[in-house]
Parts: structure tokens; C-alpha cells; sequence
């Protein structure tokens, strides 16, 4: 399987659909804290998703919620809607993780408390005079987001090839989760870069947000990977390493440092449209037979 997300010849308009919010439910009561069998560590890696998403995917929410007034492509406003709505539901879906976690002996609340901090404080809305200022810190968080969707979509696609976590016998509910997840990413990953474009498109803004986005989130991922396994019950006196997260890139089960390094001049490029990266096709086909997705699908109003 490749870890790197394969360059499309441009932008492809036929592969835009309807986004729609899908209430999944997943349930945990059989899903292992070590979900990769003997790999603790690459287990704890993706388990930050679990501790960074909620408060993340509620920020964005908010803050689309203010930018909606301003779009004024009825077709873009459509998509927003729908991003609002899907990322509402990853918060969600992540969030109900967390329980799981503590009743195996893992509490998140002390490293979940400094991220809530990060984008309720930090990030949130700040006490500006209407304006420019107001403006100005508005489309910064929308520049911000657009570079964290680049990561999230390379996350996605990576997770639907990840052959090598099905090969390890991972937990099945964590994979769709993550597949679900994934495949969504996927499925609006144009959404951010294109309202970023809309509303303002300064390639200053994108290259200055981008370097905020890209620090904060290796500084949060690798805080996250040590706390976890620190705070592990049954791995006493274990810490986690990059030599872990190396080891994990080379069987497959992680994303490499390599894939990871050869998005920045994807992002950064002048040309760069996300509709380049990752497949449409595949992140419906996913969803078409996800576990979770079929089943909300066949309870929803009009379903089969």
C-alpha cells in the first residue's frame, strides 16, 4: 500500500456531489485501547484524533457559521452548509470516544482541557470593534482552517489505502470510524480552500497560516501520542518516541514523515487546488459500504 496521496491532473468539477451530515453511531464495548494488536504505540497516534477533533471540528463549525453571511456563491454557500454539517457530526462522533477511553482507564480530560483552551481562547473570538479588525481575524481563522483541511484530506485518503491496519487486524468499529471519518474529508476536501479563495485568497494569508497551522498541529500530535501512552495503564514506565512513529510509518500503519513532508510543497504551491489530491470515487465507494454510513442511511428520513 502507498503512504503518499497521488496528484490529480487539476481541478475536477464533474466529482463535486451533495454533501450531507450522516448521524453514524459506533458502538466501543468491544473495541480494545490497543485496537492494533501489539502496537500500542500506533494505536495511542491515532488515538489523538479522539482528544484534538471535538474542540477542532466545533471551531470550525463556529466560525463558518460567521463566514456563511458573507459567501455569495449560492453553490459555495450550498457546500459550506454541508462541510458545517459533517464536521458537526465528526465532532460528535469523536467525542463519544472519549467515555470509552475512561472506562478503560485512561482519562483525556487533562490534555482535552488545553486543547479546548487552544480554540475556545486562543482562536475564539476576540473582543474586536466591528470592522476591519473583525474582518481581518475572521478571514485568519478561515486561511487557518483551509491549511488544516490539506491535512485532514491527506489523513483521509491515506486511512481508506491503509491495507496494512486491516492486514494487522485492527478493530473493525475504530477503522470505520476512521474510514467514515476519512472518507468525508475526502468527499469535501475543496470546501475550506475554495471559501478561503472566495472570501479573500491572499497568498501571503495562506503561506503565514499555513506555518501557525502545520506547528500547532505536529505540537499537539506529538504532546498527545507522549500523553497517551504515558497515562496508559498497562504500558507503567513506557514512553512514547519518534522511533515508534518511524517504525509505524514503515509497516504501513501510520502515515510516513516522508508523505506527510511532500504535502508542504502541495499546499504551498501557487497552483495548488485540493481537488488534485485524494479521489472522490473512492471516499463514495467507502461510504456506500461503511458500517456505520449504510446504517444511518437506512434510518434517515427517506431512507431505504
Amino acid at each position: 500500500m502507498s503512504n503518499k496521496t497521488s496528484p490529480r491532473p487539476g481541478p475536477v468539477a464533474s466529482e463535486r456531489i451533495p454533501l450531507k451530515a450522516r448521524n453514524v453511531t459506533f458502538d466501543w464495548a468491544d473495541t480494545p485501547l490497543h485496537w492494533i494488536p501489539g502496537d500500542p504505540a500506533s494505536a495511542h497516534t491515532i488515538n489523538v484524533l479522539h482528544l484534538l477533533l471535538p474542540a477542532g471540528e466545533r471551531w470550525f463549525v463556529h466560525v463558518y457559521k460567521q463566514a456563511l453571511p458573507l459567501v455569495r456563491d449560492p453553490r459555495l454557500r450550498e457546500d459550506v452548509i454541508g462541510f458545517i454539517g459533517q464536521e458537526a457530526m465528526h465532532s460528535q462522533a469523536h467525542d463519544d470516544v472519549l467515555p470509552h477511553l475512561r472506562a478503560q482507564g485512561l482519562d483525556p480530560e487533562p490534555y482535552t482541557a488545553q486543547v479546548d483552551w487552544l480554540f475556545e481562547k486562543l482562536l475564539g473570538d476576540r473582543t474586536l470593534p466591528p470592522g476591519r479588525a473583525r474582518v481581518w481575524w475572521l478571514k485568519e481563522r478561515i486561511a487557518m482552517i483551509a491549511a488544516i483541511e490539506h491535512y485532514t484530506a491527506f489523513l483521509g485518503d491515506w486511512v481508506l489505502n491503509a491495507d496494512a491496519l486491516d492486514a494487522r487486524g485492527a478493530d473493525p468499529v475504530m477503522l470505520d470510524l476512521l474510514r467514515w471519518h476519512g472518507a468525508e474529508e475526502v468527499e469535501h476536501r475543496s470546501v475550506a480552500f475554495d471559501l478561503f479563495q472566495h472570501l479573500d485568497g491572499d497568498y501571503r494569508r495562506r503561506l503565514r497560516t499555513w506555518a501557525t497551522a502545520f506547528a500547532a498541529l505536529v505540537f499537539l500530535w506529538q504532546r498527545g501520542t507522549r500523553f497517551f501512552v504515558a497515562n496508559d495503564p498497562s504500558l507503567p514506565g513506557r514512553r512514547a518516541s519518534a522511533g515508534d512513529f518511524l517504525r509505524g510509518g514503515r509497516q504501513g500503519v501510520l502515515p510516513t514523515p516522508g508523505g506527510m513532508l511532500r504535502s508542504i510543497p502541495q499546499y504551498l504551491s501557487r497552483t495548488y487546488h485540493p481537488s488534485k489530491y485524494g479521489s472522490t470515487e473512492q471516499a463514495a465507494a467507502y461510504l456506500d459500504r461503511s458500517p456505520a454510513a449504510t446504517a444511518a442511511d437506512a434510518t434517515a428520513p427517506g431512507g431505504f
